[in-house]
């Protein structure tokens, strides 16, 4: 989000909170479209193509191949249409204002990521994508800079809500990430809050009409979680911190693949080679009891029989897959978010806790996905906002726990980040004080 926000009052600045209820529904539309085909290509990928071959599941061969064969998709968006692909998930999950000539290319890009089993998310694609369709408007009339930028961020508000169940989250998500705005940021705002809202309703249905029917956020068949425990706020605590210090070492991982793969290979040998990478990692953790495809795409689906899992070996398969294959993504290329998978891996160390001391799966969701989204975004309260919609009505009790693993995911992430910044810089890392 930019952070020299237009200034905007009057009979102009309603038009524009009108052309975000407009823009609403588009965004929503192309949002739910772009949804769709990435989740039907999976299918056809994933389910249909195995099946004519022969197999109920997909093959070992599949498995490792089908995400080198998405890279190259990703590699023909990145080198043949404009605007590489979208934005790079190491640099967070994007905003502002993107060019309408960019969309095909941030599209395919994310079908060859999202479909194909790379892993990261959806998120970034879906705000570039919405954030088009704001663009699309405003080049239609005679806007300035100031109103394009708020008619994209409009956009972006629409489509993100289809991700994450409704305009709360992702509203709280572009709220914290422009904070550094203070007042100025409403007027931004106000405009995305109206194209969510409306474009929401593209999905939940009016009248008669049911809908599109978004995705839940919520985790089924959890049991109710009733009273907070001190071992359970701990629990909470200690998850945040590892959560963030797992997640600072994938990233750097990820940065280090990105600067000296990207250097000593190229991009097509280091982004084919690590869509092989990742499939043979699937596959491994498959070979040794797991689901592969637990492993491999964003882990929005893998968080059900996550939370089912009573297995240490599991689990530990899975946060060790996992965590390789989303550094890899990270780093070699792909285009996507970086959210999910980092709420999968704060999911699968909270469920250490439920295997190891039987706290309930119901707390080790919300603190979780508390965690792992904290260390993720460095989004406080959007974390512990979306890990209580997660587990629903079911876990309001767990909230508590929730808000301390979000608190300790960000502390133990800022410190992290001030080392970094301090080693780079060649300053002195301890501090007395």
């Amino acid at each position: 989000m930019s952070e020299h926000p237009p200034s905007l009052s009057g009979s102009a600045y309603l038009r524009l909170v009108g052309l975000g209820a407009v823009i609403g529904i588009p965004a929503a539309f192309l949002a739910a479209l772009f949804l769709a085909v990435v989740h039907d290509v999976e299918r056809w990928l994933w389910d249909s193509l195995p099946s004519a071959l022969g197999h109920s599941s997909p093959p070992w061969y599949l498995v490792i191949m089908l995400p080198a064969a998405g890279a190259c998709v990703v590699l023909l968006a990145r080198r043949l249409l404009p605007g590489d692909g979208g934005h790079p998930p190491l640099q967070g999950i994007g905003g502002g204002a993107t060019p309408v000539s960019h969309a095909p290319g941030i599209a395919l890009a994310a079908i060859g990521t999202l479909s194909f089993g790379a892993v990261l998310g959806p998120e970034a694609p879906l705000i570039a994508l919405g954030s088009v369709v704001g663009m699309v408007v405003a080049l239609s009339g005679a806007f300035g800079q100031k109103e394009q930028t708020v008619l994209a961020t409009a956009g972006s508000f629409s489509a993100i809500s289809a991700l994450f169940g409704g305009p709360i989250v992702g509203g709280m998500m572009m709220v914290e990430s422009g904070v550094a705005m203070g007042a100025a940021l409403l007027p931004v705002l106000i405009p995305g809050f109206v194209a969510a809202a409306i474009g929401y309703v593209i999905f939940i249905g009016f009248g008669s009409w049911g809908g599109l029917h978004a995705q839940s956020l919520a985790v089924p068949n959890l049991p109710p979680y009733n009273g907070t425990h001190v071992y359970d706020l701990l629990v909470g605590i200690v998850v945040g911190v590892v959560a963030a210090l797992i997640v600072a070492l994938v990233r750097r991982s990820a940065s280090d693949l990105a600067g000296r793969g990207l250097e000593r290979l190229g991009l097509p040998t280091l982004l084919v080679g690590g869509g092989l990478a990742v499939g043979l990692i699937a596959q491994t953790a498959d070979w040794l009891g797991a689901n592969s495809r637990d492993v491999l795409f964003s882990g929005q689906t893998g968080v059900p029989s996550l939370a089912d899992a009573d297995s240490t070996k599991i689990v530990l398969i899975l946060l060790a897959a996992k965590a390789i294959g989303y550094g890899i993504c990270l780093g070699c290329g792909f285009r996507g978010g970086p959210v999910f998978p980092a709420i999968f891996l704060g999911i699968a160390l909270a469920e250490l806790a439920h295997v190891w001391f039987d706290v309930s799966p119901t707390l080790a969701v919300a603190v979780g996905a508390a965690a792992g989204m904290a260390a993720g975004t460095r989004l406080l309260i959007t974390s512990t906002l979306f890990a209580s919609l997660l587990v629903g009505t079911n876990g309001l009790d767990a909230v508590p726990a929730a808000v301390l693993a979000a608190c300790a995911a960000w502390i133990t992430a800022q410190a992290l980040d001030r080392r970094a910044a301090a080693i780079e810089a060649g300053l002195p890392v301890a501090d007395p004080g």
